[in-house]
């Protein structure tokens, strides 16, 4: 599938944080694992898909500049993240290397807010001076940060329908699942093992 010339890599959407987003680039379908950065086409629609959750004109910006030598820094951040959520749901700390990374990752672009004034109307816009891919990457590695170290880190979890690798953050004490579809999955199959006939 295209739209504005860029194929879509069929990474799930599911309304979760920036770095969650993007960690689900790795995902599964009937259990098999899918790479939804395939390809640099693919991190070009995701960045166009989630324009709104990087800062003003980031997301557009990085997707003139990409070039195929950038695709290996973010399937990196990406595969970064997943392990760092792995190890928090798994209820110990990440790896020092992984910490390092992320935290080299989100200084690539400095970033400071610009005052400005129209009339009575006041406006904070961020800044960067770094190259646009720089920028993407380190609002994504920024957004993991705030994640992993802040009170949001208590509500990170990995998908419970057997088959499925998606984190999300919990905003639901019953919730078990990354969506709802995972869910509906989960049940049917919870029925059909309780209902399925004893072999002898």
């Amino acid at each position: 599938m295209e739209k504005d010339g860029l194929t879509d890599g069929g990474a799930p959407a599911l309304g979760e944080p920036l770095a969650i987003e993007f960690g689900n680039t790795r995902y599964a379908v009937r259990g098999t694992p899918q790479e939804g950065l395939a390809e640099p086409g693919h991190l070009a629609a995701w960045l166009r898909d989630h324009a709104d959750a990087f800062d003003p004109g980031v997301a557009e910006a990085a997707v003139a500049a990409l070039t195929p030598a950038h695709l290996p820094a973010f399937v990196r951040l990406r595969d970064t993240i997943r392990a760092c959520n792995r190890a928090v749901v798994d209820g110990h700390p990440p790896a020092a290397d992984l910490i390092d990374h992320l935290n080299e990752t989100a200084a690539l672009a400095p970033a400071w807010p610009h005052l400005s004034w129209s009339g009575d109307a006041p406006a904070v816009t961020p800044r960067t001076t770094a190259p646009p891919v720089d920028a993407a990457l380190a609002a994504i590695a920024r957004s993991a940060i705030e994640i992993l170290g802040g009170s949001r880190r208590t509500a990170l979890r990995a998908c419970g329908r057997t088959g499925c690798i998606l984190f999300f953050l919990k905003n639901h004490p019953r919730r078990e699942w990354c969506s709802p579809r995972c869910g509906n999955r989960a049940r049917v199959a919870r029925h059909y093992d309780r209902h399925r006939p004893k072999t002898p």
